[in-house]
């Protein structure tokens, strides 16, 4: 199947506003954020309540790390409701926090008698509820991707360091031994230098076609809110609860639902700065409006130090032959149709025994004297073939170890602290990576684009750079 990406798109696209996030009304606050008495707890708010708010967040903060839940913000009533189910079953009371459809709202009325803000709504409004909240001085923790283009990644690391609160970027694997040790191995030369990464998810979070009819939203949907900043489309199926990842609006496709997952450990472990180019090598599907269904994504990395150039490849939802579609509510390639690594068969053939494909996403890191294996979140890190991991034992651990990530965050907010295990100093830096690709993905294949990382600016494809910033709906501004 041909993409439907043309340069068109980008015409249509808003134009490039160079003032659009530098307007931002932040500045610095007092110290409202500080060292709590012992035993106190912070005054949370959840914004976005369906989907992984109320499958981890409140979990988490509230009931495993026992925090307060002073207000919870989502478009859809339906979600207040499950949170309420959620309280009753845990005997805690129902009533209590405080319930808003609005975010602005919420930062308005409340602003100055909260502690923390917990953000999981869908990625087109990560970068606005995060900066409002930095605006405040509070606490931010975000879902991945921190952001939804790169122009907000830049300007949350500049707020993120003028703000008195801790920041967290949602990726939990970062805290975990996978990665970590990774890291150790690679820096410990285990095998050698590192030329080529090979990554890959079943994710794939796009379409074909043009948007379904228009229909009136579910009862108890605030539409208006639901669509924020993004550019205003009437309600339509294909869209909520989860896939409005695959449009370009209110989403980042594959990469954005997986990628900060999976490239964690090439980005992290490799110490990438700015690649000089990426290109799409292979794409499935997509439209003017829509993500691929499938593609292959190259990412050029110059050298850094004493770490040699690199190439690192991305590999998501279908392959080029199947006839299969996309199946289930994480809209994923199963078996013969997904999108694979040929090194990854190789591999198979000579190491049957070797788990290396959690049908989820892994990645392969191929040194000069031998492979290194990761899951999606770093487990089961470990060389090829795992018979050899014991030779390794002596590496030392130059890391620390820190808790869960929601732990992580909560201790640092409680003890007046900033240093979390992802802020959003590597966390901006790690999202601007990943969605980097969807700059590939909007030109199609085969057409290289020229990355100019410092200038935050692509250098062949002037008209690319619309996407690289994005204008806000009207009344939508941090």
């Amino acid at each position: 199947m041909k993409s439907r990406f043309t340069r068109r798109s980008f015409i249509t696209r808003a134009s490039l506003a160079a003032g659009a996030l530098s307007a931002s009304r932040f500045f610095p606050f007092p110290a409202i954020v500080s060292a709590r008495d012992a035993g106190s707890k912070l005054n949370c708010v959840q914004i976005g309540c369906g989907g992984r708010g109320l499958q981890a967040h409140i979990p988490q903060v509230i009931g495993k790390n026992g925090q307060n839940l002073y207000a919870i913000v989502d478009p859809n009533e339906k979600a207040h409701a499950a949170v309420n189910g959620w309280l009753k079953g845990k005997k805690m009371d129902a009533d209590k926090h405080q319930v808003f459809t609005d975010y602005r709202v919420m930062f308005d009325k409340i602003g100055k008698e909260i502690d923390a803000v917990f953000i999981a709504a869908p990625n087109h409004h990560h970068a606005l509820a995060a900066m409002l909240a930095m605006n405040l001085g509070k606490n931010v923790y975000c879902e991945k991707p921190v952001c939804h283009d790169i122009a907000e990644a830049r300007k949350l690391r500049e707020m993120a360091v003028g703000s008195k609160g801790a920041t967290q970027m949602g990726n939990q694997g970062h805290c975990e031994e996978g990665y970590r040790r990774l890291c150790e191995f690679i820096w410990g030369g285990v095998v050698g230098k590192v030329t080529e990464t090979h990554s890959w998810t079943d994710r794939a979070n796009g379409g074909v076609g043009p948007r379904p009819p228009v229909i009136p939203p579910p009862p108890g949907m605030h539409w208006d809110s639901w669509i924020g900043p993004a550019p205003y489309r009437d309600f339509h199926t294909d869209l909520h609860p989860h896939e409005w990842h695959g449009w370009y609006d209110f989403g980042n496709g594959s990469i954005g639902n997986m990628g900060c997952h999976i490239l964690d450990g090439v980005f992290w472990a490799l110490k990438v700065e700015h690649p000089t180019s990426v290109e799409v090598e292979y794409i499935r599907g997509g439209s003017d409006e829509r993500y691929p269904t499938g593609s292959r994504i190259r990412w050029d990395i110059p050298a850094r130090g004493d770490m040699p150039p690199v190439k690192a490849y991305w590999y998501e939802g279908l392959n080029a032959t199947t006839k299969d579609e996309p199946v289930g509510n994480l809209h994923a390639a199963r078996g013969a149709a997904r999108n694979l690594p040929p090194l990854l068969q190789e591999l198979q053939k000579l190491y049957p025994d070797e788990e290396i494909d959690n049908k989820d996403g892994n990645t392969l890191y191929v040194g000069e004297k031998g492979v290194i294996y990761t899951g999606t979140y770093g487990e089961r890190m470990h060389v090829l073939p795992i018979e050899k991991m014991p030779e390794y034992k002596k590496i030392p651990e130059t890391l620390s170890r820190p808790k869960e990530i929601f732990t992580d965050f909560i201790e640092a907010c409680l003890a007046g602290r900033k240093d979390t295990a992802v802020p959003f100093e590597y966390g901006t830096r790690l999202t601007e990576f990943a969605i980097l690709g969807n700059l590939a993905q909007h030109v199609g294949q085969g057409k290289k684009v020229e990355w100019d990382g410092p200038n935050m600016r692509v250098i062949n494809i002037p008209e690319l750079n619309n996407w690289v910033r994005r204008e806000y709906r009207k009344d939508w501004k941090a």
